[in-house]
């Protein structure tokens, strides 16, 4: 497919407006993922470009997050494992929905990415009042069980979309009975990277990929990243928090007309 100027800089300017929402506070797919159906591009190559161009960002944040780690094998491995499957599978599952089914899903996957990215903050507070564990070190292996089945749905939604998982993942951490946001945080990351990892994989293998997309998106969305990180000390969180929810319903109000 081919891609015009015009079409370059507007999807290297959106992917870096990504970019910086995902350094500050998440949310950047509910602008690059529509950038991309804008400019004409079918809705599953779409997705499959967006979450490719979007993962290095993804992974080096994973990195960073590395030293905050601080998850017993026991639990990592199986929460790990199920987010390796379950992001392989949804990717699959994508890859196997007709384009114009998928249209109708957008405007629904976009208003959930959007209610789980508002009401994270209280799914979080919810968990961490029914913790089922006060020692992440001795969790039971029902606790382990539970989250590693929540952790393969979830997986599956983030290999077939993914926008907002991140914030059930941290409620069910506190349900765990983590405390530490930084620990949270990483795990989050490192699982999140491990489940766009499986479903980049599967998509550039099926040559779902538009490869000139993606080398003008990862160029801005590294771009971005790169101030997001350097400014995200100053930045309000609650005036960036209610810009992704607000970009958020607008993104799924506009495809809930256009796909009627």
């Amino acid at each position: 497919m081919k891609l015009q100027i015009g079409q370059a800089l507007f999807l290297f300017f959106v992917a870096g407006i990504a970019g910086i929402l995902n350094a500050l506070a998440g949310g950047g797919s509910f602008i690059s993922f529509p950038a991309l159906l804008f400019t004409g591009v079918p809705p599953v190559e779409a997705n499959a470009t967006n979450t490719v161009a979007l993962w290095p960002g993804l992974a080096a944040s994973s990195l960073a997050y590395l030293k905050r780690l601080d998850v017993p094998k026991r639990l990592l491995i199986p929460l790990l494992v199920t987010s390796v499957a379950g992001g392989w599978a949804g990717a699959l599952l994508l890859l196997k929905t007709p384009q114009r089914t998928f249209l109708h899903f957008v405007p629904w996957l976009l208003l959930s990415g959007t209610l789980l990215f508002a009401f994270g903050n209280k799914i979080r507070s919810f968990a961490g009042k029914s913790a089922v564990s006060d020692d992440l070190q001795n969790a039971s292996w029902r606790a382990i069980t539970v989250c590693s089945f929540i952790e393969l749905v979830l997986a599956v939604y983030g290999g077939y979309f993914g926008a907002g998982i991140g914030f059930v993942m941290l409620g069910m951490f506190a349900a765990l009975g983590m405390r530490d946001i930084h620990a949270m945080g990483a795990i989050r990351t490192l699982l999140a990277a491990a489940i766009n990892a499986a479903a980049v994989v599967t998509f550039i293998v099926a040559g779902a990929v538009l490869w000139l997309q993606f080398a003008v998106m990862v160029a801005g969305a590294l771009v971005g990243g790169w101030f997001g990180a350097h400014y995200a000390q100053k930045a309000d969180p609650q005036k960036v928090r209610a810009l992704v929810i607000g970009v958020g319903l607008a993104m799924s109000a506009y495809f809930f007309i256009t796909t009627r």
